[in-house]
C-alpha cells in the first residue's frame, strides 16, 4: 500500500478523442514522459496514469465501456510508469474497473482507482451503476494483488437517492471490498472537507483512506492528520493549471509540505 502523495500523468487528447488537434499518439507520450520527468525529479515515487484529456468520457461500464485506443494509450505510458516508479497505478476514465484491472494485471502495476465501485450516481455521463461483483470476480479470476481504491461519494457526481458519507464508505469498503477509500472536492482540484475524511474515518476505521483532489501544501498538514496519502495532480502543474506541464519545483514543495 503506497503511504504519502502519488502523482498523477495525465494523457493529453487522443487521436479520435473531440478535443484532439495534433501530433498524433507519439505528442501525447512525449508530453507524458515530460510529466513523468518532472515528477521523478520533484522526489515522488508513486503515480496514477489516466486518460484526462479523452473527456467528454464513455461510461466505462459494461455497456459503454472506454474505447479501445484510450485504454491501449494507458497501457503503453503505464509500461513507461512502471520503469520509473516504485508504485504505479491506473484509472481508466470515467469508470471501466474492468480495463483497469486488465492494464495492471498485464503490466504487474499496484492499483487502479474505480470512481463508482457500489452504488448509483448521476454524474456528466449519465447513471453509472458500480459492478463490484463484476469487478471483484475479474481480479480473482486473473489471480493478482492488484489493489481497487474506490471513490466514496465521487467528485462530478451525485448518487441517485440520498446517502450518508458514513454509509457509503461502509458499503465501498465492507461490502465493496476495496483495498482503499478515496475522498474527493465537489470537481477537479476542488479541496477536500477535512470533516468528510473524519466521518469516513469513523465509519471504516481499518481503511486506508485518500484525498482525491484539491491537495496544497497549505492544506497537508490538516490532510495529513486523517488520511494515509493524498493523490496530487492539478497542484503540481505550472500555475495550478491542471492543463499545464508538470512543475518539478511544486512537486518538490508539495512533498517538502506532507512530510513536514
Amino acid at each position: 500500500m503506497v503511504k504519502g502523495l502519488v502523482g498523477v500523468v495525465h494523457l493529453g487528447a487522443l487521436p479520435g478523442d473531440p478535443a484532439y488537434r495534433r501530433g498524433g499518439f507519439g505528442g501525447v507520450y512525449d508530453a507524458a514522459r515530460r510529466d513523468m520527468d518532472a515528477l521523478a525529479a520533484g522526489g515522488l515515487d508513486a503515480v496514477i496514469v489516466e486518460n484526462f484529456g479523452s473527456a467528454p468520457f464513455n461510461k466505462g461500464t459494461s455497456e459503454d465501456p472506454a474505447p479501445s485506443h484510450q485504454v491501449a494509450a494507458i497501457c503503453v505510458v503505464a509500461q513507461e510508469a512502471r520503469e520509473r516508479f516504485a508504485h504505479v497505478g491506473v484509472n481508466v476514465l470515467r469508470n471501466d474497473a474492468m480495463a483497469a484491472l486488465g492494464v495492471a494485471a498485464a503490466l504487474g502495476l499496484d492499483f487502479v482507482r474505480v470512481n463508482v465501485h457500489v452504488g448509483a450516481y448521476v454524474t456528466d455521463q449519465g447513471v453509472i451503476e458500480g459492478e463490484a461483483a463484476r469487478t471483484m470476480r475479474y481480479r480473482s479470476a486473473l489471480g493478482v494483488d492488484v489493489e481497487l481504491w474506490a471513490d466514496v461519494l465521487v467528485k462530478h457526481a451525485s448518487p441517485l437517492a440520498p446517502l450518508s458519507v458514513e454509509q457509503a464508505a461502509a458499503d465501498t469498503y465492507a461490502r465493496g471490498g476495496a483495498s482503499a477509500l478515496i475522498v474527493s472536492g465537489t470537481g477537479t482540484g476542488a479541496p477536500v472537507d477535512v470533516g468528510v475524511l473524519e466521518r469516513v474515518r469513523g465509519a471504516a476505521p481499518g481503511a486506508p483512506l485518500y484525498v482525491g483532489s484539491g491537495a496544497s501544501p497549505d492544506t497537508a498538514a490538516a490532510l495529513g492528520r486523517w488520511c494515509d496519502g493524498a493523490i496530487v495532480g492539478t497542484y503540481l502543474k505550472e500555475g495550478g493549471d491542471v492543463r499545464a506541464p508538470v512543475d518539478a519545483e511544486r512537486v518538490r514543495r508539495m512533498l517538502g509540505a506532507w512530510r513536514g
